[in-house]
């Protein structure tokens, strides 16, 4: 009896162990499910010693059915928004009540190009503004703010946006986020200060002659009658040199201007190289500042033309043969040649063995009215305009133009150009 009685006890918990691990299963298999995000399958989903067991799954693919669905349409909704903002010239931020950023449209992220996906950041990983993060926080509080502007360091790069908000619900109505339209004033602003830099650098170039032409002239109208006619002369030709470097200035700031404007007037031809720089470097040795100089032109009897503005290319190497020659001690070498590379275009430089330039002035020696030696620009007549004026033909033509400093000594102007231009 005794016996009968334990094997059935024994009997029945075995039995109780095999539902429990059938219902852990089950369990296991509605987690995974519930997870993933998809429904139970019908293998998963079937047990037939757990009665409540179909209904529960059925309840819970319901669920995770009507889930899937909400995802879905929340995601359309704002691929649809994002779709009909993208070709807004403003950007526009939606951010949630952790500033997780949840729409950026493709302004947006032309303004921090670092950040290739901006969706499911952190705002602050983005913009690093901390009056731009207050504006953020203080407009989800519901606050009337005015548009304001602002200042965002992108690394080593700052960028200037001009920002307007207003809270919005979320999509679940249980927190407030918010939507942001920006401007990005970076372009303005560095145009603003390039403006006001050029203004002032020209106002003190061309106050420099004036003032010297005032002063002497001031001296010659009340003293010329007590003044010997040999410092009478002195002023005269000191009158007359500054009057010509005024008028040099003046030049190059039209030609500037005429470069910058929208009809640079620019005639393309096929230029043969060879003839075009030895016919330069024949000019340059009939003149006083070449003739104590070695001027060399080297060009391989292959080159292929260069299609190109004959006339503003003479003006580019003219200006470059005549820096060296400027600039470098009587007896110096200058050489002009050109390299054909592999990616269709030809390389054109002119080199001398002088001083060359301090390391931390090569990147600015194209910019308008810098000069590494200011007094000893002035004394040869430079404006300051003149690698300014090489760098926008260069450019006109597609191409780009740099400065390197030669090993044992000397300064190279390189110039990479197309041999042809696009049409």
């Amino acid at each position: 009896m005794t016996t009968l009685l334990l094997a059935s006890l024994a009997a029945a918990l075995l039995a109780l162990l095999w539902v429990l691990r059938r219902q852990n299963r089950a369990l296991q298999h509605l987690r995974e499910a519930v997870r993933r995000g998809q429904p139970l399958l019908r293998e998963e989903a079937s047990d037939g010693s757990l009665p409540a067991w179909p209904a529960l799954t059925e309840t819970v693919n319901q669920l995770i059915t009507d889930n899937n669905a909400l995802r879905q349409q929340r995601t359309d909704q704002l691929a649809q928004l994002e779709a009909t903002l993208g070709n807004l010239r403003e950007a526009v931020l939606i951010v949630d009540e952790s500033n997780y950023i949840h729409l950026a449209n493709r302004a947006l992220r032309e303004i921090f190009p670092g950040a290739r996906d901006l969706v499911n950041l952190r705002l602050e990983l983005i913009v690093r503004s901390g009056p731009f993060l207050d504006y953020v926080r203080a407009t989800r509080a519901g606050q009337e703010l005015p548009r304001e502007e602002f200042e965002i360091i992108d690394g080593p790069n700052l960028h200037w946006i001009e920002a307007s908000g207003a809270p919005i619900p979320s999509p679940d109505g249980k927190s407030q986020w918010a939507l942001f339209v920006i401007h990005d004033l970076t372009s303005q602003r560095k145009l603003e200060r390039v403006r006001r830099d050029f203004v002032a650098n020209a106002s003190h170039e061309l106050r420099t002659p004036l003032s010297i032409i005032k002063g002497y002239i001031e001296t010659l109208v009340d003293g010329h009658e007590s003044m010997s006619l040999e410092d009478r002369a002195k002023f005269l030709k000191t009158i007359q040199r500054h009057s010509d470097r005024l008028k040099s200035i003046i030049d190059d700031l039209l030609v500037l201007s005429r470069l910058e404007s929208a009809t640079p007037g620019l005639k393309f031809a096929p230029l043969p190289l060879a003839s075009f720089f030895h016919g330069l470097a024949d000019e340059y040795r009939r003149r006083p500042a070449g003739a104590d100089h070695e001027i060399v032109v080297s060009v391989p009897a292959e080159m292929p033309p260069l299609e190109g503005d004959s006339e503003k290319l003479t003006q580019v190497f003219g200006n470059l043969i005549e820096n060296a020659l400027k600039y470098t001690p009587k007896g110096s070498r200058v050489e002009v040649g050109a390299l054909a590379t592999m990616e269709d275009e030809i390389e054109c430089y002119v080199r001398d063995n002088g001083a060359g330039i301090p390391p931390e002035d090569l990147p600015h020696i194209f910019e308008r009215f810098f000069r590494v030696e200011k007094g000893r620009s002035r004394e040869t007549g430079g404006t300051g305009l003149g690698l300014s004026i090489v760098k926008h033909i260069v450019q006109l033509h597609g191409g780009r133009v740099w400065a390197e400093n030669r090993e044992g000594g000397g300064l190279a102007i390189l110039l990479r150009l197309p041999r042809k231009q696009k049409t």
